[in-house]
């Protein structure tokens, strides 16, 4: 195998990545996640703030609720790959075997 062609699979892997993270729904599902996993994190973490004790610290708010976006967002992608790499495997052994039979 060459270089080049050892360097375009995980451009092509990174590419298929991107892709799936912006669209099938993955947006979406990640965004409605993150709001009930952020709501009830902030609730957990910024109890204080939320009773009116004391100041809310919203670097924190933001980042509580992007972090299950960006779990939930790898989750799906990982998941989406992990298919396209099954189905591709399984096209090629069923085209193998049509092939050889043919032979």
């Amino acid at each position: 195998m060459t270089f080049s062609r050892m360097l375009s699979k995980p451009i092509r892997s990174c590419k298929d990545a991107c892709e799936l993270a912006v669209s099938h729904g993955t947006p979406r599902r990640a965004a409605k996640l993150a709001a009930v996993v952020g709501t009830l994190l902030v609730l957990i973490n910024q109890w204080e703030a939320v009773a009116g004790t004391a100041t809310m610290d919203w670097l924190k708010v933001v980042l509580t609720y992007c972090v299950p976006y960006l779990v939930s967002t790898y989750t799906s992608v990982s998941k989406d790959l992990h298919s396209r790499r099954q189905a591709m495997a399984a096209e090629m052994e069923v085209y193998g075997k049509v092939r050889n039979s043919r032979v």
